[in-house]
């Protein structure tokens, strides 16, 4: 017996890495492996559609969900299916759009290979609170969180397109433009950060390794942080990342702070606005979605 009782290929048909093909390629292939189980192909039509058609299509028996897309687009699917609140539901991603670090580091066989298999496990989240009480916003990342540095690059690469010429002019001109953020900890002590990163993967922007050890399924999140030390401090940081690594970081189950200033927020590729004096919680949700890879 398969471990699910629908599939649903939820994809972006206006994607950059060719989405729609890759869709209906997975599509083509677990339907001849997978006779008796039902396939639906779930175009998107605009932005947040993904987790719109995730919550609907998770709600209820033992689906898999399965997202071809880039980070931003999977985290999608992954809130819809928290939404949904079906522990039974199944996600699973394949790699499309300009980058997905999160196939890239857990992918363990090909995608079909371990759907058919259907061998289900659990890993963590990362539980992102924005603001406090009954307007608070909850939102979960599979792979990271971040301030700093990390998002006004993502905001450069959205205003300046994607491809490598164009990825290498974003990069050098979010250094340019980029100025420290100040923070008030939980602890009431004021810092200013040139870059803060929660991480529930070990590497990240393709080439960044950010952590020795760090899993999705070890309870923790690394915490990767850079105080104010001048920009050629970061840019020696990211081209450690980028070639030996950072080495062991310290992690966390936990986490908050409170913003002084305006300041953008990275949620698995998605950029989020935050304001002065806004509340931000990072917490872990161990072995919250089921998936296979």
């Amino acid at each position: 017996m398969t471990s699910f009782d629908r599939i649903v290929i939820i994809f972006n048909p206006k994607s950059t890495g060719n989405a729609a093909d890759s869709a209906e390629e997975l599509r083509a292939e677990l339907a001849h492996r997978l006779p008796s189980v039902s396939l639906d192909l779930s175009p998107t039509q605009h932005a947040g559609h993904a987790r719109d058609l995730a919550r609907e299509a998770a709600g209820t028996g033992r689906p898999l969900l399965v997202s071809v897309s880039g980070d931003g687009g999977y985290n999608e699917v992954v809130n819809g299916v928290m939404d949904a609140g079906n522990d039974r539901a199944v996600c699973a991603v394949r790699a499309a759009g300009n980058a997905n670090d999160h196939r890239r580091t857990t992918r363990e066989r090909p995608l079909a290979d371990a759907i058919v298999a259907g061998d289900v496990r659990r890993i963590d989240l990362l539980r992102l609170t924005v603001g406090s009480g009954p307007a608070a916003e909850v939102r979960y990342a599979h792979s990271y969180i971040g301030v700093g540095l990390t998002p006004v690059v993502a905001v450069d690469l959205e205003e300046g397109g994607k491809g490598s010429w164009r990825e290498i002019v974003s990069v050098v001109r979010g250094f340019s433009r980029f100025r420290p953020h100040p923070v008030q900890l939980e602890d009431g002590r004021r810092r200013t950060i040139d870059s803060l990163v929660f991480a529930n993967i070990p590497e990240m922007a393709k080439y960044a390794k950010l952590s020795d050890d760090g899993t999705p399924d070890d309870g923790r999140f690394e915490v990767i942080t850079e105080q104010r030390t001048g920009k050629l401090r970061v840019l020696f940081m990211a081209i450690r990342a980028a070639t030996r690594g950072l080495g062991p970081q310290p992690t966390a189950t936990h986490y908050a702070f409170t913003t002084l200033a305006p300041m953008p927020l990275q949620l698995d590729g998605e950029l989020m606005e935050l304001d002065a004096g806004t509340l931000v919680t990072v917490d872990i949700a161990p072995s919250a979605l089921a998936t296979v890879f």
